[in-house]
């Protein structure tokens, strides 16, 4: 997703409720963690560590773990999420960090949950920003900071870090995504009638956005 579809998204959360504010905050930590779905609903309390280097520790496949810095934006909503959803909890705590109240007990929020309300708030955004993909779905925040991270020139091995990937071939389409990114930018940008058009219509350049998606979503 573009940054324009993504910030639409955030936004959509009415934060003058309670679950307004939760809602805004698991989007906002989703996407700046580049978590998986699974592994963001799994964290506990006692995964986050508030010190001079704020991080949370993502417990992902094959019972693998990794720490992710949280920046100084992040750990500020994730300060006022804790006051407000975790008052009489430390960070010792085994809970989990998002939650739902069923028969007045404290529930781990299910994939579901996100999922629903991720879709949600995609088709509310799409209203006022037509960036916004059709069907908005946890993976695309996941990838859409992946790309952030890449432009602003991480390299691809902390990138694989980052996200958790098994090896730095997964993580490689972020910089064919980059490419066709630009290679699309230049398109437009280039009159119809010269002779570099030919060039930039040519297959080699091109990726499948089908294939893109597959990829990005790991499913091949």
């Amino acid at each position: 997703m573009s940054e324009d579809a993504v910030q639409a998204i955030l936004k959509q959360p009415d934060t003058y409720t309670e679950k307004g504010k939760r809602d805004a905050f698991l989007l906002l930590f989703l996407y700046k963690t580049g978590a998986r779905v699974q592994e963001l609903v799994d964290i506990r309390l006692c995964d986050i560590q508030l010190g001079k280097y704020p991080k949370v520790t993502i417990h992902g496949k094959g019972a693998k773990t990794r720490s992710i810095p949280l920046r100084d934006d992040v750990v500020q909503h994730l300060k006022k999420y804790l006051a407000l959803f975790h008052p009489e909890q430390n960070l010792f705590s085994e809970q989990y960090l998002f939650y739902v109240i069923r028969n007045q007990n404290r529930k781990r929020m299910t994939e579901d949950n996100v999922r629903k309300l991720i879709a949600k708030y995609g088709v509310q955004a799409r209203k006022i920003c037509k960036e916004v993909p059709e069907n908005v779905h946890p993976h695309l925040f996941r990838h859409s900071w992946a790309m952030v991270l890449y432009q602003n020139g991480v390299d691809l091995t902390l990138i694989s870090q980052w996200l958790g990937h098994s090896n730095l071939e997964t993580t490689l389409i972020y910089a064919h995504a980059d490419t066709e990114l630009k290679r699309k930018a230049l398109e437009k940008a280039v009159p119809v009638e010269s002779p570099l058009k030919e060039h930039l219509n040519a297959e080699r350049y091109k990726v499948s956005d089908e294939e893109l998606l597959k990829r990005l979503c790991g499913l091949k």
